[in-house]
């Protein structure tokens, strides 16, 4: 346990799960307070009644939610269990932790006098949100979501106290996908201290292996998106493209997510969605690279 590899890998790993466990808080408190005080009729008249058009409207109201990936998930699974359609909760699932005021600051901040990059990386990431909301609409099935999803709506019960829904929700859903954020953790641990910084420069000459390699680095490494941009920032041997496909994969794709939406909404649509979404997001990130940057 005192050997260097092993401490950097609890350091690493304790380092991601520190910095995920307040949003991850903020968004069981918000699926809670959802599911126990928020009317059920709100969301069906804020969204349109057209699912199509409900999907991108849901993925601009993702820039309300100030947190990272963390605290989408518990979110668009308390939206869906509310009667939204999952394909608009999906859209705001990747959206949120992408387009947030919060990580846009960042975003500006890390790349300075480059505006380009932080316009690149809103339309990039808030096109990918409505893709993806879009195919699920063309290409989804229910039985891949997990059957607490698929029947019946949660929310307030006559007779029951608000206040200890609120508490039975925000505890049963924190401790739930808090289980998942370590072991999403301790994955993405193992990466960065098994993979040497070698194995990074031998990728950054050319941009579509560039791209995969840096999309591919996004999983694995699990960066919050709070933080993000300035990893990115510091990956200067790489193309600026390559570095947006970064920026974009990794709030929507990445080893905790993954575990967090196993745990939640089903390892059937986990692994499905994860797969659609990086490949989705690394063409817009391509496309809109190539436009902008």
């Amino acid at each position: 346990m005192d050997q260097p590899a092993v401490q950097a890998w609890r350091t690493v790993c304790l380092a991601i799960t520190v910095q995920a466990l307040p949003f991850l808080l903020l968004g069981t408190a918000l699926s809670g307070a959802i599911n126990a005080f928020v009317p059920a009729a709100l969301f069906t008249r804020a969204l349109p009644k057209r699912a199509a058009l409900a999907v991108p409207v849901a993925g601009i109201a993702g820039a309300v939610l100030p947190g990272c990936e963390c605290a989408s998930v518990p979110v668009a699974s308390s939206l869906i269990r509310r009667g939204v359609t999952p394909a608009a909760a999906f859209a705001f699932l990747l959206s949120a932790p992408a387009i947030n005021p919060v990580v846009l600051t960042a975003t500006a901040v890390a790349f300075p006098g480059n505006p380009a990059m932080v316009a690149a990386r809103l339309l990039a990431s808030l096109a990918t949100a409505a893709v993806m909301g879009w195919l699920w609409l063309w290409l989804g099935k229910e039985e891949w979501l997990r059957p607490l999803l698929r029947h019946g709506h949660t929310g307030h019960r006559h007779g029951h106290s608000r206040w200890t829904e609120f508490r039975l929700g925000f505890q049963h859903d924190f401790l739930h996908a808090g289980g998942f954020l370590v072991l999403g953790a301790m994955a993405a641990a193992t990466f960065n201290v098994a993979v040497p910084r070698t194995v990074l420069d031998a990728f950054s000459g050319t941009l579509w292996p560039a791209v995969l390699f840096l999309a591919g680095l996004a999983v694995l490494l699990a960066v919050c998106s709070e933080a993000d941009a300035f990893v990115a920032a510091s990956l200067t041997g790489f193309p600026p493209t390559a570095r947006l496909a970064f920026l974009v994969v990794g709030p929507m794709v990445d080893l905790k997510l993954i575990a967090l939406q196993a745990g939640t909404f089903g390892r059937a649509f986990a692994w499905r969605f994860s797969a659609a979404t990086t490949v989705v997001a690394v063409v817009l990130s391509v496309l809109t690279g190539g436009a902008l940057l």
